[in-house]
């Protein structure tokens, strides 16, 4: 185990340091998927949209996760609003998601139910029922036909919601989480790319195959050259998060954004690991910072240590940016550190965060099959002011042409199927993950279990 920093902010309670199993109903188990219905969806802060992408009053989108579904709407300039899809009169969705498409969204200043016309404005107030007098005199109390609304705020850029009336406010939710990354300033990215794929595994097994650095020597081996990438794993109250191991004095190597350490030089093998990020994965990385990487020979003398090589780095890659009106936060080395490389937000986001540029992962059920999950991956970058992507969500299954040449994630999604099947034979216990490296996982299903009553890791 590398010597790293110390981290004093951990707060698991009691600590994860021994070895546990976790018991395998809660990956393939119908009662177990049935109680997150009940149990865990409707109680949690879940991650919906950015706030960029409803810029205008009326602006609206769908989101779904088990058997609900949710219109989310702007009512201001900086207000929002969640109501349940589904009119209160027989039950009809307002609004219908097409076939193959990841949500539905668009700009309504009234919503009008397919089947009997009756409307609802954008406050959720039932404004319209056809053939009112059949109510008798005076119409129907329209006041108890309102849209049943839901909890909305945002943080980071993000727009959330929750279905608990009584829950925390959602800052408090994201804590520590929320306050260890302000200084990366994640509201002002905006997105690069976004696809979306349905799996054939439980939402958990696809969220865990990225709540960890442990896997990477063996599942992506190309990066091998490039030094090591194991790292630890940290259980933050609800949440958890996860770092490189990096030796003292090289503190902000822990992130995501981090010099190669291979046999090469570090300039010439920092160059090599920037441009194969870029052309086989497309994330954790920027055109910016890959062409810094890319004069790195030639600005910097042989033999410079590498610390002195990622200083230059990172300071050359800023300098470009802010030429074309791309302004990075300014995290101490020390916040860099302690942010480590990714935050894995309960129960369903992770953000992995670096100075220019983030990549997040969610996963939720497909239907009511413990056995299938909808799984998504969004790269978001900062952009020059008046410049946005406005980056559509792509579906692209596991077998598009597009894994062809973005092979890194693919290899996780090879091990996410064969995880599942696994899961399910005599000889498998239960999991039992790495008590240093996979940490997270263990504190993930400790705090399942005090929402859904079951599946509780055992120390073995």
């Amino acid at each position: 185990m590398t010597e790293t920093v110390e981290n004093p902010t951990e707060t698991a309670a009691p600590l994860l340091d021994q070895p546990y199993v976790i018991p395998v109903e809660a990956y393939y188990s119908r009662e177990y998927a049935q109680a997150e219905k009940e149990r865990l969806w409707s109680k949690v802060w879940l991650n919906v949209a950015r706030v960029s992408e409803l810029p205008k009053f009326g602006d609206f989108l769908t989101y779904a996760i088990a058997d609900d579904e949710f219109i989310v709407i702007r009512t201001g300039e900086d207000t929002f609003k969640a109501y349940s899809n589904v009119c209160s009169h027989r039950g009809r969705p307002l609004i219908d998601t097409e076939p193959g498409e990841h949500d539905a969204r668009g700009r309504r200043r009234q919503f009008v139910c397919g089947f009997h016309g009756w409307r609802y404005d954008t406050d959720g107030a039932c404004t319209h029922v056809t053939e009112a007098e059949d109510w008798g005199p005076g119409g129907p109390d329209l006041d108890s036909y309102r849209l049943p609304q839901v909890q909305v705020d945002t943080w980071g850029g993000w727009i959330w919601l929750t279905m608990n009336p009584n829950a925390e406010p959602l800052r408090e939710y994201l804590e520590p989480m929320a306050s260890l990354l302000e200084p990366f300033q994640l509201e002002n990215m905006r997105c690069r790319w976004r696809r979306w794929l349905e799996f054939d595994c439980n939402w958990k097994v696809a969220l865990e195959a990225f709540m960890e650095t442990y896997h990477v020597p063996v599942t992506h081996p190309e990066f091998r050259v490039f030094g090591s990438f194991l790292g630890w794993s940290r259980a933050m109250g609800t949440h958890s998060h996860i770092g490189y191991d990096a030796p003292k004095g090289m503190e902000e190597n822990q992130a995501k954004v981090r010099i190669a350490q291979g046999t090469d030089d570090p300039r010439i093998s920092t160059a090599k690991m920037q441009n194969f990020t870029w052309e086989a994965v497309n994330t954790n990385t920027t055109q910016t910072l890959v062409d810094a990487a890319n004069r790195l020979v030639d600005e910097l003398p042989e033999g410079t240590p590498p610390d002195v090589v990622l200083k230059h780095w990172l300071s050359s890659a800023r300098r470009d940016d802010e030429a074309r009106g791309v302004i990075w936060p300014s995290p101490t080395p020390e916040q860099t550190a302690a942010s480590g490389t990714a935050w894995q937000v309960f129960p369903n986001f992770q953000i992995g965060h670096g100075l220019n540029n983030a990549l997040c992962y969610s996963a939720r059920p497909l239907g009511d099959d413990p056995n299938k999950c909808i799984f998504e991956a969004a790269v978001y970058e900062i952009f020059p002011p008046g410049e946005d992507p406005q980056a559509p969500w792509i579906h692209t299954p596991v077998d598009d042409e597009y894994w062809e040449t973005h092979i890194v994630l693919p290899q996780d999604f090879s091990n996410m199927a064969a995880i599942q099947k696994g899961m399910k034979r005599h000889g498998f216990q239960g999991n039992k993950p790495n008590p240093y490296r996979e940490r997270g996982i263990v504190n993930f299903h400790r705090n399942l279990a005090r929402y859904v009553g079951t599946g509780a890791p055992k120390p073995l």
